[in-house]
């Protein structure tokens, strides 16, 4: 799906999302934030570390991430640099722990 139809399909769900992208191999150091975010890959790859669990989300196009407010994250931008669709929600009003929903699974 290309991005036109991934942010149809948030739409779709009420969820009004901006694209952002980085270059290969940038690097985002832990944080976290006061909202929930939704994070879905529309070109390229990235992977988001959950710092405090220790787990790492390798995420392409099409998956989606939903990080609840208040989750440390990092993230490296795959080879190919990257592009995302994000919006943010009231902390919340997604889910109590971060939820990874593979391409065509939402």
């Amino acid at each position: 799906m290309d991005r036109s139809g991934l942010l149809g399909h948030l739409a779709d769900e009420g969820i009004h999302a901006s694209p952002w992208s980085n270059g290969p191999a940038a690097r985002y150091k832990a944080h976290s934030h006061t909202y929930d975010k939704v994070l879905v890959v529309s070109q390229g790859a990235i992977v988001f570390g959950l710092t405090a669990r220790g787990e790492s989300v390798p995420m392409s196009v099409g998956d989606r991430l939903d990080l609840p407010a208040g989750t440390e994250h990092d993230a490296k931008v795959g080879p190919m640099g990257v592009e995302c669709l994000e919006a943010h929600a009231p902390a919340g009003a997604l889910t109590d722990r971060p939820r990874l929903r593979t391409a065509g699974t939402w």
